[in-house]
């Protein structure tokens, strides 16, 4: 699908986003059978959750049934089948709710994280590329307009005095100046591969894979940039959580125990996710094993050109798994969302109070008792035992 054709079909899609009628098929899609997890997914690790709560048979243990998940190749494809009902539990890129519930009056609630860190900014190996100022000129891919990706990136361009645009890849670009366009994440490696983007900054595998097979190098990752930050969360209908709130417990506990035996687990989730194991994640376990485990100072650290660990005394990983939603990530999203570049109509960014954002869009009263059951706040490294549901957000680009 060419650009123009994508954009095309998102401007479609926004329309279709609008209508009463989406919101009725909606209901009566998911009235029809609400008490099966029916799952969908990028295939991304963003998802591990998901997945491996759907092959432990975690669901299972809380008494649900579930459907093989459904792998989708775009964001696009994956919000309008959650709107349509297809879908009743997903994954999201954190800034994609705020849209769907400010903008086009979804009801849409954030119960979880899905996972911290998890992306990297990946440059060609050939390119001379090391730091944001070295994008200057440069053809840079993202997966979705609201995304962290997208937030993160431009906050790194303007810290150098360089403007993000968002022109026809034919345009010539002005010194200071950064083109920005979206591709979806299976589809970012070919295109660096083939020289026809300079880098891009999406979830994992991608930037391992490209590390592995085409000689790419990450440049810089978000969670040396934003301490542990959310990435991907996990949303689901507000309608159906009103109906079902114990089904919604169950499902929430599962994901909660999965995340926990990732952590625990990190190499035996490499392979379980990959070709040797369910085949989730579609690539070798060489390639998920460097994402579950390949966050070196010796291969990412000091000496290294580009320097993609920068802050060798955050105790971040290359990703991370601890499932509660900060409230202050939620309004620190909000916040940067009103100073990023992006298609469309973005407006109503600006009539948003991010407190308020953070207590309406967030419902973590499912999360909180799942960790209990869990075993407690310790055994997800929580800031402060304390004080386990605040923390301050720490960003240093």
């Amino acid at each position: 699908m060419s650009i123009l054709t994508r954009r095309i079909f998102c401007k479609q899609l926004l329309a279709l986003l609008g209508t009463t009628a989406l919101s009725s098929g909606w209901q009566a899609a998911a009235a029809a059978d609400e008490n099966r997890v029916r799952l969908g997914y990028l295939p991304i690790t963003d998802a591990t959750p998901l997945l491996v709560a759907h092959a432990k048979g975690f669901f299972t243990d809380e008494g649900l049934a579930a459907d093989e998940p459904v792998k989708l190749r775009n964001w696009s494809v994956l919000a309008e089948s959650f709107l349509v009902g297809k879908l009743n539990l997903t994954h999201m890129l954190l800034p994609m709710p705020i849209w769907m519930r400010y903008h086009r009056q979804v009801p849409i609630k954030v119960l979880a994280w899905a996972h911290t860190n998890g992306s990297a900014v990946t440059v060609r190996g050939d390119a001379g590329i090391n730091g944001f100022a070295d994008l200057a000129g440069r053809q840079i891919a993202v997966p979705y307009w609201y995304s962290m990706h997208n937030v993160i990136l431009q906050q790194g361009l303007h810290k150098v005095g360089l403007q993000a645009v968002i022109q026809p890849q034919s345009a010539p670009l002005g010194r200071d100046q950064v083109n920005l366009f979206i591709l979806p994440p299976p589809e970012m490696p070919a295109a660096l591969a083939a020289r026809k983007i300079d880098g891009f900054i999406v979830a994992e595998p991608y930037n391992a894979l490209s590390e592995i097979k085409i000689g790419a190098r990450i440049m810089r990752f978000t969670g040396d940039m934003w301490q542990n930050h959310p990435c991907c969360v996990i949303v689901m209908n507000q309608h159906l959580i009103d109906r079902k709130p114990v089904f919604t417990q169950k499902v929430i506990n599962a994901l909660v125990r999965a995340q926990l035996w990732v952590t625990e687990h990190p190499l035996e989730t490499a392979k379980l996710l990959g070709l040797e194991g369910r085949g989730y994640i579609p690539l070798e376990t060489e390639v998920l094993q460097r994402v579950f485990s390949g966050y070196s100072l010796s291969a990412y650290g000091p000496g290294n050109s580009p320097r993609a660990i920068r802050h060798t005394d955050w105790p971040v990983r290359r990703i991370g798994f601890q499932p509660f939603p900060y409230p202050s990530a939620t309004r620190f999203i909000v916040e940067r969302m009103r100073q990023t570049v992006m298609e469309g109509d973005s407006s109503f960014l600006a009539l948003l109070d991010p407190d308020e954002v953070a207590k309406d869009l967030v419902d973590d009263r499912f999360v909180k008792k799942a960790i209990a059951a869990a075993g407690g706040v310790d055994r997800f490294g929580l800031i402060d035992p304390a004080h386990p549901w605040q923390r301050e957000e720490v960003i240093d680009i």
